[in-house]
């Protein structure tokens, strides 16, 4: 089956700005419907961006629908438990069960898996084969031309395209033509990050969990990596600086100010912030919550519709749900309707992505909790901790295809 516009009988064309996590994943959801995109990365290559990735159920449940889950189990860790510690004493706050008797995937019907990044895309590109993927390809403008949309490229190709959809991440192309403005805000937090082996962490408590160690205005995340959890990713994040000044996301650290925020902390945290050098910190970046999502034949995925704070590790995978949402969708008759194709997805990802984009900024402070809320704020953190679970599964459990089809049952009921 071959997607055609309601304009005429010929092809939709289908251009995907971004050959991220997302990019990739939807051209390999529109295959596998017998449709067509074509992707344009601005990378040269597919280069790792960032460290790791986290996949949780609502992801890998849709990556082993394309049959990707071998490949993807070949790469992966599955953490043992989720933990949170105390990140001063280490002590165990609260704990749950993930690859231990096989709880998470009895309760989700998934895996959860840690990966690194690089992995998961040469797993993504290689389902792709290269097909319809553009390197080099870095967008300098869009302007629609009737029901066209005509994009032009820094290396000087230009092309149309009757549907393009935005998946270049949280300084978009496509979404400052679609808002007119950047949206996107510094959030206040920085973070130290790294890939380290395990051989280097020898205080390393249960070293193949994913576990948060929390204290005042800081936090450390870190989960095991790779097919034999050879690695650990880690992710530290501080409050501040008050402001980011420059224009990247990266700035330049003096030496030992990694360590400022995690003063006293437990040895393990020192020696994984130690174990490789650190020059640089990470500004993070969120969009604001979108308007709309649409303007014209373009619309938004991923971070470039809904940047987040990663403390619940959804940025991939909410990405991946944008991007078989709208290969769903497109396969069920919306190459002949693409606005109400484009209202349709928007309805059905606006609140679910923004409800999980404010958890995580609440998330962020229940975190870095001060001392001086005293034992009565911290019990009842650790109390929140302890619910995560109960609090926080609706994220985990979510099914994108069943979603888009009891929403397009529901459609057919109001007609």
């Amino acid at each position: 089956m071959t997607p055609t516009s309601s304009a005429s009988a010929k092809p939709l064309r289908v251009a995907v700005i971004g050959g991220g996590i997302g990019g990739l994943t939807l051209g390999l959801a529109l295959r596998a419907h017998g449709l067509r995109a074509t992707i344009y990365e601005q990378a040269a290559e597919l280069a790792e961006i960032g460290a790791a990735v986290a996949l949780s159920a609502n992801a890998t449940r849709e990556l082993d629908r394309l049959g990707l889950g071998p490949a993807l189990a070949a790469v992966s860790t599955e953490p043992t438990e989720l933990i949170y510690r105390d990140g001063r004493s280490g002590a165990r706050i609260a704990a749950h069960p993930v690859r231990k008797g096989g709880a998470y995937r009895a309760r989700f019907g998934a895996p959860y898996y840690g990966v690194h990044r690089a992995d998961l895309q040469k797993v993504l590109s290689g389902a792709l084969a290269g097909e319809d993927l553009h390197l080099g390809h870095r967008l300098t403008a869009l302007d629609q031309r009737g029901d066209a949309m005509a994009l032009t490229f820094a290396n000087g190709a230009e092309v149309e395209a009757d549907l393009v959809i935005g998946g270049d991440g949280v300084r978009s192309e496509v979404r400052r033509w679609i808002t007119g403005g950047e949206t996107v805000r510094y959030s206040g937090t920085s973070a130290f990050r790294g890939v380290v082996p395990m051989g280097l962490l020898p205080s390393l408590p249960d070293p193949e969990a994913i576990q948060f160690w929390m204290g005042p205005d800081a936090h450390l995340l870190h989960y095991a990596i790779g097919r034999q959890a050879d690695s650990v990713n880690f992710f530290a994040v501080v409050e501040g600086p008050e402001r980011w000044t420059s224009e990247r996301w990266l700035a330049g650290i003096a030496p030992g100010e990694h360590r400022a925020g995690f003063s006293g902390w437990h040895p393990a945290v020192i020696e994984m912030l130690d174990a490789l050098p650190q020059t640089q910190r990470w500004g993070l970046f969120v969009t604001d919550p979108l308007r709309r999502w649409h303007r014209g034949r373009a619309v938004l995925m991923g971070d470039s519709a809904h940047a987040m704070l990663p403390h619940h590790g959804q940025g991939a995978n909410t990405t991946i749900e944008d991007a078989v949402t709208l290969a769903e969708l497109l396969a069920a008759g919306g190459a002949r309707d693409l606005d109400g194709m484009m209202r349709r997805y928007q309805a059905l990802r606006q609140t679910r992505t923004r409800t999980i984009q404010r958890s995580a900024w609440a998330t962020n402070r229940l975190l870095h909790l001060p001392d001086a809320v005293g034992p009565s704020g911290l019990a009842q953190r650790d109390a929140r901790m302890a619910r995560f679970p109960e609090d926080f599964g609706w994220i985990h459990a979510f099914d994108t295809r069943v979603t888009v089809l009891e929403g397009a049952a529901g459609d057919s009921r109001a007609a």
